[in-house]
């Protein structure tokens, strides 16, 4: 069984669920299809009742859907619980601002008259993770449906159980069957998918290579994708930073969903003059987590998503170490039940080293010093990646002036990289292409349709 649900707590399985068959999958993507035709009719109004009802029924059952998500990927329950009301905030940004946000707008051309309209592709399949549960699929479902588009999720096999949820508030909302299709298939049938002619669009999160395989066979079938892939976001602290608060936020950028998230800050780059006492705040911070049950309200380390995660993490470790990266603190499994792994600092991380390019997706943090600010963002864009990254310092014009030259989609000034509704999400490089969240997020699938207006005796 690929689509199977372990608690990471109690290394511990909970649920098994097969796979579509293939006449299974040929009747919910004609089903999908049927009710394209009949959903990109609707009113932004109809859609936007749907979409409120769903988020209100998020918000009614938080701790239903919290408990789900805890079970199945370890995330501590007060941060899964933030995650749910995220999610319904997103929903409900798009219920709200989507007929905005798609509206017809005039163009000024030099004879005649000419619009663009806004309208929806069709059916998009969208590849999701594990990590968040419930928010990946909003920040896709949200903006699509709202759009006229209707959705298929291929979800992570690892939280078969959030994913089933997910599509059930959609159909006690009330929308229609086919606008919303929770898919349990093989890697093979996505390809299947992708290939089928009554797919209009593409939209993965996950790895790189995910994405270079999803992408490729996109690209093949000439369809739209978009791809949010991984990230080694740097946390640059600057000379003149409060450090007790950038010590704070620290932990929270690195330690938020126990280190599995792809905006989690990687690569803490310091400057010299604050480096030490940075260090010392930090590893005494990250060493009065403590790991335990992740329902429990005063657990503060949760373990990693499944044994295969750790056996990663642990291989990364052990090679920067081999490779002369000298272990601060952590580096090992915490020996208990569940899959847990130490809060961990790696420094002395040389370019030679193949830690130097690599995410590390977990409570591994790579701690570095540097002479001053043009050394930090030479290092911060010394990556393969380009997700997101932060600045911390008191001067918020030298912060925005660095800002501006790093190579990311994000870039926080005194705060961790973040998400919002209304707040354009996405990276370059390796870390993918295409927006997610705010009014850039609901443009990616949709048809930018001029119609232009002439005279019938113009020579224009």
């Amino acid at each position: 069984m690929s689509y199977q649900s372990v608690n990471p707590y109690s290394e511990k399985i909970l649920k098994t669920f097969d796979e579509l068959t293939q006449e299974e999958l040929e009747k919910v993507i004609s089903r999908a299809a049927l009710c394209f035709e009949s959903w990109r009719q609707s009113s932004f109004a109809h859609r936007s009742n749907i979409a409120l009802k769903a988020a209100e029924i998020l918000r009614a059952r938080i701790d239903e859907f919290a408990r789900l998500a805890t079970l199945e990927m370890g995330k501590l329950i007060g941060e899964a619980r933030g995650e749910v009301s995220l999610s319904a905030d997103i929903i409900e940004y798009y219920a709200r601002h989507a007929e905005e946000f798609l509206s017809s707008y005039d163009l000024k051309p030099e004879a005649g008259e000419a619009e663009v309209q806004s309208s929806p592709l069709g059916v998009l399949l969208g590849v999701q993770p594990w990590n968040f549960p419930y928010y990946q699929l909003a920040r896709f479902v949200g903006p699509n449906l709202m759009a006229g588009n209707v959705v298929m999720v291929k979800h992570s096999g690892s939280v078969p159980q959030c994913a089933i949820a997910f599509e059930q508030i959609w159909i006690d909302a009330g929308a229609p069957a086919g606008a919303y299709t929770n898919l349990q298939i093989t890697h093979d049938q996505v390809n299947q998918v992708i290939d089928d002619a009554r797919i209009k669009g593409v939209a993965l999160t996950g790895s790189v290579e995910a994405g270079k395989l999803v992408a490729t066979r996109a690209g093949l079938n000439l369809k739209k994708s978009t791809m949010e892939l991984g990230g080694s976001d740097a946390f640059i602290v600057l000379d003149d930073a409060d450090l007790d608060k950038t010590v704070q936020w620290a932990v929270w950028a690195k330690m938020n969903n126990n280190g599995q998230c792809c905006v989690a800050a990687k690569r803490f780059i310091v400057v010299e003059e604050v480096a030490e006492q940075f260090l010392e705040q930090f590893q005494k911070a990250l060493g009065a987590l403590r790991a335990g049950d992740p329902m429990d309200e005063t657990t503060s380390l949760g373990p990693l998503s499944s044994e295969a995660a750790l056996e990663q993490l642990l291989g990364q470790v052990n090679a920067a170490v081999e490779n002369g990266a000298r272990v601060v603190m952590g580096g090992k499994r915490i020996e208990r039940e569940g899959w847990f792994f130490e809060p961990t600092i790696l420094t002395g991380i040389e370019a030679a080293n193949p830690a130097f390019g690599e995410e590390f997706f977990g409570p591994v943090a790579l701690f570095f010093r540097v002479k001053d600010e043009e050394e930090a963002v030479a290092l911060a864009n010394d990556s393969e990646f380009g997700l997101g990254g932060s600045i911390f310092t008191k001067d918020i014009a030298r912060g925005k002036r660095l800002a501006s030259r790093i190579d990311t989609g994000m870039v926080f000034i005194n705060h961790p990289t973040w998400t919002a509704p209304d707040l354009p999400f996405g990276g370059i490089k390796n870390s993918g292409y295409g927006r997610e969240l705010s009014r850039m997020g609901i443009q990616e699938f949709v048809n930018k349709k001029l119609i232009r207006v002439s005279s019938i005796d113009s020579a224009e």
